[in-house]
């Protein structure tokens, strides 16, 4: 079952948009004391040579992705660094999966993986994000480790939020 529907996704981007510069300062202020970890994997992207520009891309997700944990009712308990690094795993196992598979049939993984995902509407918010900026072909390295960190954060939400339906 899904934490974040497509609503509560359009609601807190539309908040997050809508927000002065020092009301995401106060916004991640929260993400700091609550989800720690998730801020500290977007905030060391530049040490892996993601520009301030393209930093925004991440940040803004964050901004948003935690709006919509807010909106939605549920309080998620803090993402723990084991929990990130057991979604990265799984994340980059499924993405070599697909090394050398013939284009149309990734296709057809990549479309059963979205529609199958239990956070889908995160997913398409955070892919459709990217694509708007032009991050989703990945050309250098340092695309590649944004387009981790927040897909990871996606696949974060949803294993935590896994955890907390099925108490």
């Amino acid at each position: 079952m899904t934490l974040l529907t497509q609503a509560v996704m359009v609601r807190a981007n539309i908040a997050v948009d809508r927000m002065s510069a020092q009301q995401k300062v106060e916004l991640a202020d929260e993400i700091y004391v609550q989800q720690p970890n998730l801020l500290a994997s977007i905030l060391v992207l530049p040490r892996y040579g993601v520009d301030m520009l393209q930093l925004e891309v991440p940040i803004h997700v964050l901004l948003v992705a935690f709006q919509a944990m807010k909106h939605c009712g549920h309080a998620l308990p803090t993402i723990s660094e084991d929990v990130q690094e057991t979604c990265l795993q799984r994340l980059t196992a499924t993405m070599k999966f697909t090394e050398g598979v013939p284009p149309d049939l990734v296709e057809q993984m990549i479309t059963k993986f979205c529609v199958d995902h239990p956070e889908r509407s995160l997913l398409a918010f955070v892919y459709g994000h990217l694509g708007q900026h032009d991050l989703l072909r990945v050309r250098t390295d340092a695309e590649k480790f944004l387009l981790l960190a927040a897909l990871n954060l996606v696949e974060c939400v949803a294993y935590v939020g896994a955890q907390l339906q099925s108490k």
